[in-house]
């Protein structure tokens, strides 16, 4: 609940005490004052959320306090109250910055009405703060890859996006786990609702509970104010655990009991806070073992553990290497303003053969390493790619589409063979790999079926049974969702 802390400031005493009341039901601290002067000395104690306003006060006019707080780094929310409304006083509160006007007297329906309001505009605000301040990489969030482990992989996460369980995804780093969480909560009936990420490697040891649970003023040394944690900004939304096997042991019990019960205290707090948050965390190790080698809670894992996913490494759909780097290439030469006409058929070949120990993210870098250096109006060649297929660690045999250029490149004797006999090699390789359909290799070599046609016919090649570029396209391959 991002409201905590009200003040009401009446100098109707059975007003002031009533409206106390119901707030204290509500389960927020009140503190209460007749005066303008009184209300100074509360916030020169301590800083509020929200603060009920009368206009008419003994000392003075409550919009003299209301112009005043809006020099106030944080400024609590401010609802006027008063008995002697009219449209042309509202208007001119709300200029002031007044967050709502209520007329005395008022229902607790009504009340209940504003206190919602406010509540769910302080949390918009907290977490507008949080989106200001985080690094947030712009770069499409789309799940890529035509491979049969891909297919899969997007067909569980529209099953599991629908649910309210938790999730943990498990991969090597540069495997796109980030990019599963984000689909999840992209198809979840949460989409509308915040979505908070927190790198549980990248907080110090010291912070990290504050950073989860948020902190009051006075918490620690350097506690200047009240901060919300990640759990209270993600609130009716979700909130993505990165790296969950990193948290130290004395706070996996503090996890756990939120999971389980759905409520927290802040650092140096001592008021229970409930919170509706789907969580998704994710890890790069075997939790599995963490648990055994008692570095990670068992009764944790299994509460994270309900819906389990694995992302496989690149090199186990080595057949999405090359469209992947048909998506990466026109999106990084937008990036830096480079003019690139195509990824030529040998550096293809090369991408095919790395083994990808870095996985996606390594080809992501790799890809953008080469628009660069290609230059622009350039292609891109295999010197652009910052490794060759015999340099540095052997690479398993490719599972690729281009399996016979790519021995095209290593396996001839002497000299390369020139580009031109490459091309032919690879595209007679693509050929093969869709059984001689002509449609689909055109869609595999990234070209139209005339350009095909042409090669083809260059290469003195004719068309075979079943290989008809006039068949029509399959379903199957095309989404890049």
């Amino acid at each position: 609940m991002p409201i905590d802390k009200i003040i009401v400031v009446e100098d109707d005493l059975i007003v002031r005490r009533n409206l106390e009341q119901q707030l204290r039901q509500h389960r927020y601290e009140v503190a209460s004052t007749a005066t303008l002067a009184g209300v100074r000395d509360l916030m020169e104690r301590d800083t509020f959320d929200l603060v009920f306003l009368d206009v008419r006060l003994p000392d003075g006019e409550g919009t003299d306090l209301l112009r005043e707080l809006q020099t106030v780094p944080q400024k609590p929310l401010v609802v006027i109250v008063t008995g002697f409304g009219s449209v042309e006083s509202a208007v001119e509160c709300m200029r002031n910055g007044a967050f709502d006007y209520m007329l005395k007297p008022f229902s607790s329906d009504q009340l209940q009405v504003v206190l919602k309001k406010a509540e769910n505009f302080n949390q918009l605000l907290k977490v507008n703060q949080y989106f200001n301040q985080a690094e947030v990489d712009e770069s499409g969030y789309e799940l890529l890859g035509r491979s049969p482990v891909m297919e899969q992989l997007r067909l569980l996460v529209r099953k599991v996006a629908r649910t309210q369980a938790t999730v943990l995804i498990a991969g090597e780093s540069g495997t796109g786990k980030e990019l599963v969480a984000r689909a999840l909560y992209r198809q979840s009936p949460r989409a509308n609702a915040p979505f908070i990420r927190v790198n549980c490697a990248a907080v110090p040891e010291n912070l990290i509970e504050s950073e989860f649970f948020g902190h009051e003023k006075g918490a620690f040394t350097g506690a200047v104010s009240k901060r919300e944690g990640r759990f209270e900004l993600a609130h009716n939304g979700t909130l993505l655990l990165d790296e969950i096997s990193e948290i130290p042991p004395q706070l996996q019990a503090k996890l756990l009991r939120v999971l389980q019960e759905r409520e927290l205290e802040r650092v140096g707090g001592n008021r229970t806070i409930k919170v509706d948050v789907r969580v998704i965390a994710t890890t790069n190790r075997r939790l599995e073992e963490s648990v055994e080698r008692k570095e990670f809670r068992q009764d944790l894992y299994f509460r994270l553990n309900v819906v389990p996913i694995h992302i496989p490494p690149l090199r186990e759909h080595k057949e999405d290497v090359v469209f992947l780097a048909q998506q990466f290439m026109p999106r990084y030469a937008r990036k830096h303003g480079v003019r690139v006409r195509a990824i030529v058929p040998a550096t293809l070949a090369a991408l095919a053969a790395h083994n990808w120990p870095g996985n996606v993210r390594e080809l992501q870098n790799v890809i953008e390493r080469a628009v660069i250096l290609c230059g622009d109006g350039g292609e891109l060649l295999p010197e652009h790619l910052g490794f060759t297929a015999s340099s540095g660690e052997a690479p398993a045999k490719p599972a690729s589409i281009v399996p016979s250029a790519a021995a095209a490149l290593t396996d001839v004797p002497g000299d390369l063979i020139s580009l031109a006999e490459m091309e032919k090699h690879h595209i007679l390789a693509a050929l093969e790999k869709t059984r001689q359909n002509r449609t689909h290799a055109a869609k595999l070599l990234g070209i139209s079926i005339r350009t095909l046609r042409n090669k083809l016919n260059q290469y003195g090649v004719k068309g075979k049974d079943g290989g008809s570029d006039d068949e029509p396209e399959s379903s199957e391959g095309g989404e890049t969702a």
